[in-house]
């Protein structure tokens, strides 16, 4: 499980609350405020108002993709940059010794089915060109999928506040129409701002961090594709196991870079300048 989203999910509502129940001059925590915050009607406003907008802009798929996106985000595949290339390097290194047809055996214990599939047309004897042509679609295509995921959760970062202030120019024309009434117009004022607030908390807390955390796992995972990609064309290509070595770990950025990882590449056998 990432604990980091855990906690900064419980910190963020957690800091919210003492925001709304501390009383800085009685130094105590005041349940009764809770009251003040909330109103069906904003609820319904700004939540019935990005569920329908986001309805409108995407179709029903982007919707059922939810639990996948969370689960993701709380219990993520790990991809790991130095254990992709200790596997190539071992891949590169029996190619060179007894051909790439012998590789066929050690793929049956291989994990990762990209990583798989893409020997596999190295051991099939496809053409080098089209292997390329390849594994750059399946990029490009693995890229633009995760940006479609992730316009779903900016989409509706972007409408939340948006109907936040709808919500509160409602209750702003209400208030004007009680303005004969001086009594009530500190709390029409408090019920439109209400929107606002819950607006600002979906954008800030809930939307954007996880569009925020999806980038951060595609970007994970698009690392050891990436270098599952340049790893088999070297192998098809005939390069050295040394210089494939050298040159994958050029990909990964520095502070991905680990030391000792057994068999792992280190900071010492290469500068981890990451490729974007």
């Amino acid at each position: 499980m990432d604990l980091m989203s855990v906690i900064g999910w419980i910190a963020g509502i957690g800091m919210i609350l003492f925001g709304i129940l501390f009383d800085s001059g009685t130094g105590s925590l005041i349940t009764e405020n809770l009251i003040n915050f909330w109103d069906v009607p904003s609820v319904a406003v700004v939540l019935g108002g990005v569920v329908a907008a986001q309805m409108i802009s995407f179709p029903l798929k982007c919707f059922t993709k939810i639990p996948r996106h969370l689960k993701i985000i709380f219990f993520p595949t790990k991809y790991v940059p130095q254990e992709y290339i200790v596997e190539i390097v071992e891949l590169a290194k029996e190619a060179r010794i007894n051909g790439l047809l012998s590789l066929e055996g050690k793929l049956e214990d291989t994990k990762d089915p990209f990583l798989k599939s893409s020997m596999m047309l190295v051991v099939d004897a496809v053409e080098p060109e089209k292997v390329k042509q390849l594994l750059e679609t399946e990029l490009d295509y693995l890229d633009e999928r995760h940006a479609q995921d992730r316009a779903f959760y900016d989409k509706a970062s972007a409408y939340a506040p948006a109907f936040g202030m709808i919500g509160t120019l409602m209750g702003l024309i209400n208030l004007l129409k009680q303005l004969s009434d001086p009594d009530a117009i500190a709390p029409a004022m408090a019920l439109a701002l209400v929107t606002t607030f819950y607006g600002t908390i979906l954008s800030n807390l809930v939307f954007t961090p996880i569009s925020n955390k999806l980038r951060v796992r595609h970007e994970e995972e698009y690392l050891c594709k990436l270098i599952i990609a340049e790893g088999v064309e070297s192998i098809q290509a005939g390069d050295n196991p040394r210089f494939i070595e050298e040159k994958l770990t050029q990909l990964i950025p520095g502070f991905l870079v680990k030391k000792g990882l057994p068999g792992a590449p280190s900071e010492d056998s290469g500068r981890g300048r990451g490729r974007r």
